[in-house]
């Protein structure tokens, strides 16, 4: 199954958290937080203004994001638990080599 959010809305998948602190100890599941951050899957076509004009979302498909810790709506499409938020939850794009970095 396909999935387009519409207007404003944004498909997110999070990025799992380390399993491990710096320090090398293992934190277990029940102690973790959800994390806040996340990859655009999809958006939607943007925002209508008072003129009845579309603005274009400012992240597209395959930008990491921050996002609200209780943003979003989770859904699972496909098996995958994913989450629909509004671009207004996105609170930045990762940028540059922390972004890579964790990529790798």
């Amino acid at each position: 199954m396909k999935f387009r959010p519409l207007h404003d809305r944004v498909l997110v998948r999070r990025i799992t958290a380390e399993e491990k602190t710096v320090g090398g100890i293992i934190i277990p599941d029940t102690a973790k937080e959800k994390p806040q951050e996340g990859e655009v899957l999809a958006v939607g076509s943007g925002t209508v203004n008072e003129k009845g004009e579309v603005r274009p979302l400012d992240v597209k498909p395959g930008d990491r994001i921050l996002f609200g810790k209780w943003s979003g709506t989770e859904v699972k499409i496909n098996g995958e638990e994913l989450l629909i938020m509004k671009e207004s939850d996105v609170m930045g794009i990762v940028e540059g080599s922390a972004a890579t970095a964790k990529a790798a």
